[in-house]
């Protein structure tokens, strides 16, 4: 895997500023752990509290677990309320 394609929403969104981003397989890591932290270097407080509490959609899985393997496609999904 040469890079990973990055969708973020909703708080997500607004916490990076962008919608999808595609990052090099080298800045985006290879655990769901590893992207975590790289999310919160890059976009700071605002993406560490959705990602303290969100999930991460790896190739249509839902991952919470950190050693878990990134594959091509990421989506970063904050906490949602029910309702």
């Amino acid at each position: 895997m040469a890079e990973v394609t990055v969708r973020y929403f909703a708080a997500a969104a607004e916490a990076a500023g962008v919608e999808q981003e595609t990052l090099a397989a080298s800045e985006a890591g290879a655990t769901v752990g590893e992207l975590r932290e790289r999310l919160v270097q890059r976009y700071g407080s605002a993406m560490a509290r959705v990602v303290a509490n969100g999930s991460f959609l790896v190739d249509g899985v839902v991952r919470r677990d950190g050693s878990a393997a990134l594959g091509s496609n990421v989506d970063v999904l904050p906490p949602f309320a029910g309702g």
